[in-house]
């Protein structure tokens, strides 16, 4: 952790940031001198980090005398980082003040200032030329002073430059000496110089995080599938059956919270969120009661450890008001359980892995991509198995690392690790998992522990956790944008199987992962005197805080209202992280925010009901991420405007926020998210010249109000990503704003053009509204694009098919006549066109073909890449034309077609039986019903359920494997 630290330092110290302050200081003399000292000390300490760090590792789990005196040395090295790096901060964010105020105020400052000669005799400031004002400012021996040459307009501002300058001055100079110290110290633990080695160039990535392929465990399945479908038994027990599985599994819930597992029941059970905001048990059980009184249930407790019978007794409760043959699966590492549950006789007892089980998994990763260097290592396979033990965790990750080892040499090292001789960890698996630790750059590390911020069994948004990495400064580098930084270090920790549990998108990009509970575990274990989670167990009850200064990331778990005025007596005013998960609390001491918080980088108090933002948060310089979702506050204080290093700011879910304070000195802000806040009208989005995230942007609808109107996008060029513009039938927006929206310049992938209006005024429809869409062309770089209730326009817009790279297009245009050549767009994949009263003929200009003869030589494909299709709500369509040509593909990847409220259309064309269709969906259609499944009543039916008809319409489809056919309300 220090390491990484170290590291920060060093490139801030070097970086142009500190160079446009070093101007700044340059006025106090002797200040350059004092930076070279602190980088001089820094590389000193950097160059055996790394042996310092796995000494302390090492020497803490073997329980030796001196990995006190190695953490005392790491404490303290980290501590004085830490206040440098708080100094560099406060530094910067004063010179950027100023720089603001002087742009307000049409001030030059460097022209006014001059480096006099060396005097120890203190600082003169001059008010204006021959004037006998002045001032005298003490400063330490090794600094000059500093003064006004020419007119100074504004004195008591140089004043206080000249004091901040003085303070900073006295910091560097401290910290030095104390920097120097620790330096010098390290000579006295004999620690080894580390020199990197140079990495190899690293091999190509695959796009593939996930190993899909499963090995071992077959006779497991099919007795626990067995013991799922049974039912010979089932009407001779009371409630549902209980099937323990026990062996490798991970702890989550420890201690056993009957409330936190009735929250979880009851959440994914209930579509519609009516969990109780309670912390008592009696609510929840009676909620759990409601939803599965009579319905067959299957419930996974997974990772149990140590519950009391009277916790099990309560939960257990209302599910023996499930259905006969409700089952419960329960896994476990504890044989204890079992006997506390009353199973016993249903265990099923996990093994580890076999041999040949194990060897396959190891092999299967580490020569993914390679399988031809096998033959180069096999002969170190052997022992890497046997260090596995049959865990494939294990397997998994010295798999995920030696994947990336090239030489004989280094698979050696591996095997001869002293970290293998490390035997009193908590979990035997710590010891792979150091050696895959250690294999990671200082700054991956730090960003991985910095995961330990999560809860156990988390779903962690990928791009939320980069901007994390962010607001804690550990993507910084030089000439490289932070958010493509973090997506490497993020593709780096999932290929070494630190990640898991991976979810994509339509386009295959990981969106969503968990981390192993082991692998926290391990996080935990290395971050115990830096990050600290709390869980309030009860109304007043709280886990102890340690009496450390060192800890600088708090989570806080299911507190309620009045915990902050207990935790403002407690130790913790060095934070960095406050971040809050499952809580309710309504509101904030401010003595809690300017006292503990003072340093805070990430502020998370998301979800927690909170109605009123203290103005004291604007106080806060060094917050760079601040999350303050689904909450009801109506209002953010004004003080907010003074976060001048705020990167990321989430306020979506906020329904009842209904404007922004003035945002233009927000300047370092990169993300901004207020989707689902409805009644925000604020121009201040307007003025964020560095936004390149922005979700949903609102133009306003009534003109009594302020709010944002299309124009006021103009200046956002730096925006990507995904942006959802809505109530565009708005009657204030015109189509010179939409032409200086400059969409076309904004690197966006998707794109939302919603004209959906609440406005009780005449809305603006035809000819305007098409104006206003042909308007906003976006980049042609764009992926993804909807455009919704449209019901004014006559046509596609023009620009449509100058889009070369979409994949997913989404229609809603009431009255166009007639589709655009959409079959010539090379990457389409999705298509869905729905609400249209206008188009009754759907002819061959649609798949972007002319009328070609059969007799033609070249091959034609429509629609190349086509997966899913689908037609809803269109009223007046009579008919699909039909192309009879020998020469044309048409849709050769369409899996997927789906044609719902179509009640006049006819039959679907022949060609759509020669694609590779895995799914027909025919829903409230009564023609095409008659025609594919005969009969005149529509009933809902599922080829395979139901006997398949004979009618000569249904011989054409048969061959699809899932028909759906029917009415839909």
């Amino acid at each position: 952790m220090a390491e990484t630290l170290v590291n920060l330092l060093l490139e801030r110290l070097a970086s142009v940031t500190v160079n446009k302050i070093g101007r700044e200081l340059k006025l106090v003399m002797g200040v350059d001198d004092e930076v070279a000292n602190l980088s001089r000390n820094l590389k000193l300490i950097k160059a055996v980090l790394q042996d310092a760090e796995e000494r302390h590792v090492m020497e803490a789990s073997m329980g030796e005398v001196t990995a006190a005196s190695v953490g005392d040395w790491l404490n303290e090295l980290n501590q004085v980082s830490h206040e440098m790096d708080d100094a560099l901060d406060e530094w910067s964010t004063e010179i950027l003040k100023q720089q603001l105020l002087d742009e307000q105020e049409g001030v030059n400052p460097t022209e006014a200032l001059e480096i006099p000669e060396c005097s120890n005799k203190g600082g003169i400031i001059e008010t204006a030329p021959g004037t006998k004002e002045k001032v005298c400012l003490p400063l330490p021996s090794c600094f000059s002073c500093c003064r006004v040459k020419q007119v100074v307009h504004r004195p008591v501002n140089i004043l206080h430059r000249v004091v901040h300058r003085r303070d900073i001055a006295v910091k560097i100079q401290s910290l030095n000496q104390r920097l120097a110290k620790i330096a010098n110290d390290r000579q006295l633990y004999n620690f080894q110089d580390r020199k990197e080695a140079p990495k190899p160039p690293p091999r190509q990535q695959t796009s593939s995080l996930v190993i899909d392929k499963s090995f071992g465990r077959e006779t497991e399945k099919d007795h626990l599938v067995g013991k799922l479908l049974d039912e010979s038994d089932s009407h001779k027990r009371r409630g549902p059956l209980i099937i323990p599985i026990i062996g490798i599994w991970i702890c989550v819930s420890d201690p056993f919270e009957v409330i936190k597992i009735a929250k979880a029941i009851i959440e994914s059970l209930d579509n519609v969120n009516n969990t109780p905001n309670s912390n008592q048990l009696d609510p929840l059980m009676v909620r759990i009661e409601e939803l599965i009184k009579g319905k067959k249930f299957l419930l996974v407790l997974d990772d149990v450890w140590n519950p009391k019978s009277s916790q099990w007794e309560e939960l257990i409760k209302p599910l023996l008001k499930g259905a006969t043959g409700s089952r419960i699966l329960v896994t476990t590492r504890k044989e204890e359980v079992a006997h506390v549950m009353g199973a016993t006789n249903q265990m099923i007892h996990l093994k580890a892995l076999s041999e040949e089980c194990t060897r396959l998994l190891f092999n299967h990763i580490s020569f993914l991509d390679r399988e031809d260097e096998f033959e180069k290592f096999e002969m170190f396979v052997q022992e890497f198995v046997e260090k596995c033990k049959g865990l494939p965790l294990v397997a998994k990750t010295l798999g995920s690392l030696m994947r990336r080892k090239k030489t004989k040499k280094e698979w050696q090292d591996v095997l001869k690790s002293p970290i293998w001789e490390l035997k009193s960890f908590p979990e035997e698996v710590f010891q792979p998992l150091l050696l895959s630790y250690y294999d990671l750059s200082p700054t991956i590390r730090r960003c991985l522990l910095y995961c330990v911020t999560f809860p156990k069994d988390y779903v962690i948004e990928k791009n939320v956790l980069i901007e994390l990495w962010m607001s804690q400064d550990y993507l910084y580098k030089k000439q490289k944008k932070e958010e493509e930084v973090g997506q490497t270090y993020f593709e780096e920790l999932a290929m070494r199987s630190l990640f898991q549990d991976f979810e994509k998108d339509d386009d295959g990009n990981v969106t969503q992962c968990k981390m192993h509970d082991i692998v926290h575990d391990l996080l935990q274990y290395l971050t115990a005197e830096e990050c600290f989670s709390m869980e309030v167990k009860g109304a007043d009850e709280m886990m102890a805080l340690p009496n450390s200064n060192s800890f600088r990331h708090f989570t806080l778990m299911f507190a309620s209202q009045g915990l902050f005025s207990i935790l403002s007596s407690q130790n913790c005013g060095n934070l960095r992280t406050f971040t809050t998960f499952a809580s309710r609390i309504s509101s904030i001491e401010p003595e809690f925010i300017t006292s503990k918080l003072k340093r805070v980088r990430t502020l998370n108090l998301s979800r927690t009901g909170l109605q009123v933002v203290p103005k004291e948060v604007g106080e806060l310089l060094h917050l760079r991420y601040l999350d303050l979702s689904c909450n009801s506050f109506v209002e953010l204080p004004d003080k907010i405007s003074d976060l001048y290093n705020l990167q990321t700011l989430r306020l979506d879910g906020c329904g009842y926020l209904v404007k922004l304070p003035d945002m233009r000195k927000l300047i370092n802000l990169k993300h901004l998210y207020v989707k689902r806040c409805h009644r925000l009208k604020s121009k201040g989005i307007s003025r964020l010249k560095s936004l390149q995230t922005l979700d949903e942007f609102h133009v306003n609808e009534d003109t009594r109000e302020e709010g944002l109107q299309l124009e006021d996008l103009e200046i956002l060029d730096k925006l990507q990503g995904a942006l959802s513009v809505q109530h565009l039938t708005s009657p204030l927006q015109t189509v010179s704003g939409a032409v200086r929206a400059r969409l076309n310049k904004k690197r966006l992938l998707h794109l939302e053009l919603n004209f959906h209006c609440y406005c009780r005024r005449k809305l603006r429809r035809g000819e305007a509204e098409g104006a206003i869409l042909n308007a906003l062309k976006p980049h042609p770089d764009l992926e993804s694009l909807s455009i919704l209730n449209c019901y004014g326009a006559t046509t596609t817009p023009t620009w449509l098919m100058s889009l070369p790279n979409l994949k997913r297009l989404t229609l809603y245009i009431k009255k166009f006549e007639v589709l655009p050549a959409l079959g010539t767009l090379s990457f389409l994949e999705s298509l869905d066109i729905r609400i249209n009263d206008a188009l009754q003929k759907v002819g061959v200009e649609f798949l972007g073909i002319s009328r070609i003869s059969s007799s033609s030589s070249s091959e034609v494909i429509s629609f190349p890449k086509l997966k899913h299709l689908t037609f809803s709500h269109i009223n007046e369509w009579k008919e699909w034309e039909e192309v009879d040509s020998q020469n044309i593909r048409i849709m050769p990847c369409l899996s997927s077609l789906e044609v719902r409220f179509c009640q006049k259309l006819k039959a679907l064309p022949e060609f759509l039986w020669k694609t590779p269709l895995k799914s027909l969906t025919i829903a409230s259609c009564p023609i095409l019903h008659s025609v594919y499944y005969g009969g005149n009543q529509l009933q809902w039916t599922t080829y395979g359920e139901e006997p398949a008809p004979t009618n000569e319409g249904f011989n054409k489809i048969s061959h699809i494997p899932n028909i759906k056919i029917g009415y839909e309300f």
